[in-house]
């Protein structure tokens, strides 16, 4: 494949293949293999479980923030202050992937000891998506929970512009005998800015609660939401508070960088100065651990058994399961325009592209 002729068509890559090709984009702006491999696994995990406004399509805005400045290759993290089960992770500007999971576990490190733990992670960058973390601490047998902050995008309580970041809530639940765990990853409005990009790049009408147009009016037009930024927050003031509190718990508690004063220090979209939160519980603490496990699946199987006959209904993360599966046999899909994009930065597909 010649990188002067990006391809045309979608392809579908092989994961590994996929996480080879991100690794190499990032060995060659000079971050380390340790810091690479968490952050090429991550991103291509979101493609994998289907959500690929998260997964490589960021790749090429990472590599631009590393190139310019606004994140750090090989970050110099630190833990700032310690307090029996809590701790505070000074993040150096590095990928945010990286960052985000080392403080996810210094939070299950604690939970272990004490029954709950806590990291809140400074001076981050992007993250990828709040899933990738919760999903983690749920694998390693706790209920992990975590937030971030970033620059303002939604509207709140009646604004007529953006005042609150779209901070995202990540829950994960462990389950027994090694089956998937339950993990929530929502935005706080009513679609991450990456599904509105997604739908303008696949020319798809937006639903009408989904933004505002420069003219304050409701509009199913991605490209015209994305202009204006005026996202709607889900459920009114209901998706605001949760917005607000959210970033009491990161930026305020940091005593760090706010929403609004994100943009100004970093108009990249890289997030280089947002804070995090991550939460640990460890279900031991609280109780018989089988019985933990067998609540939590008797609680899916009402789930499961709630719908009209021969229609399935989904827990929170269980399509992400599916598209996994179903990925690691097909290949993870990727679209035109996200691969023209890639070729641009240099990442490319020869022999690894299954089909067009």
């Amino acid at each position: 494949m010649n990188q002067n002729q990006p391809p045309q068509a979608g392809i579908r890559v092989r994961y590994p293949a996929m996480v080879a090709a991100i690794d190499r984009a990032l060995a060659a702006v000079g971050v380390p293999a340790a810091v690479r491999a968490v952050e090429a696994e991550l991103m291509a995990e979101a493609d994998l479980m289907g959500t690929a406004s998260h997964g490589i399509r960021q790749l090429p805005r990472l590599l631009h923030a590393i190139k310019s400045g606004g994140v750090r290759a090989n970050p110099n993290l630190r833990l700032t202050r310690e307090f029996a089960a809590t701790c505070v992770l000074e993040g150096d500007y590095g990928p945010g992937r990286y960052v985000s999971l080392q403080a996810m576990n210094h939070a299950v490190e604690r939970a272990r000891k004490f029954g709950i733990g806590s990291c809140l992670a400074t001076n981050t960058s992007h993250w990828g998506r709040a899933h990738a973390y919760a999903y983690r601490a749920a694998l390693a047998g706790m209920i992990g929970i975590c937030t971030t902050n970033a620059m303002v995008s939604i509207l709140a309580f009646g604004s007529d512009r953006p005042l609150l970041s779209n901070n995202p809530l990540g829950i994960g639940v462990p389950r027994g005998d090694g089956q998937d765990p339950v993990v929530l990853d929502m935005a706080m409005s009513q679609a991450a800015v990456g599904k509105v990009e997604t739908y303008r790049r696949e020319g798809k009408k937006a639903p009408l609660d989904w933004g505002l147009d420069s003219d304050g009016k409701p509009t199913d037009d991605p490209a015209a939401i994305l202009t204006s930024h005026r996202f709607l927050p889900t459920g009114g003031h209901k998706g605001a508070g949760l917005a607000l509190m959210m970033e009491m718990l990161t930026g305020v508690l940091a005593g760090g960088t706010l929403c609004y004063e994100m943009g100004k220090k970093d108009p990249s979209g890289a997030d280089a100065h947002a804070s995090k939160i991550f939460i640990a519980l460890n279900p031991a603490a609280f109780g018989d651990p089988a019985r933990f496990s067998q609540r939590a699946e008797d609680l899916l199987n009402h789930i499961h058994g709630g719908g009209p006959p021969g229609e399935d209904l989904f827990y929170p993360g269980e399509r992400g399961w599916r598209n996994r599966d179903k990925y690691l046999v097909e290949g993870v899909p990727l679209d035109p325009q996200t691969v023209r994009d890639l070729a641009v930065n240099g990442v490319v597909f020869e022999g690894d592209a299954l089909q067009g």
